[in-house]
């Protein structure tokens, strides 16, 4: 089974398509490195609707605290729970054991017309 195509956005979000219409979203290494050591994280509850840009997760860290945005509009169906014992996943493996959420999308998700591929992204972070 290949690796499923992650998208990326501007404010260091990654999400990738899990199940037809719900679709795993986490925070990039490069978020996981300038936030440093996680302390805490805020998840959203399952079964709360979130509008594409909505703040609906926090991250704690020993820096500061950073807000999570949905990057898309719909259902949240699953939250990683792993986080709550160990928010330090999120900076040992932030795109891949350290994932946040889950969310339903409320329409068809057009990642190559709205977020980058990994391509672009990490060229935006060079930019």
């Amino acid at each position: 089974m290949s690796e499923p195509t992650k998208w990326y956005t501007q404010e260091h979000e990654w999400m990738y398509e899990a199940g037809v219409g719900v679709w795993r979203i986490g925070i990039t290494d490069f978020a996981q490195q300038e936030l440093g050591d996680a302390v805490m994280i805020e998840l959203p509850a399952v079964n709360r609707e979130v509008k594409a840009g909505e703040a609906c997760a926090v991250i704690e860290s020993v820096k500061t605290a950073s807000d999570v945005f949905a990057p898309i509009a719909g259902l949240v169906v699953a939250v990683n729970n792993r986080l709550e014992a160990a928010p330090e996943l999120v900076n040992q493996s932030p795109e891949d054991q350290g994932w946040l959420f889950e969310i339903r999308a409320n329409e068809a998700v057009q990642p190559k017309a709205d977020f980058m591929d990994l391509e672009t992204y990490q060229a935006s972070l060079d930019a």
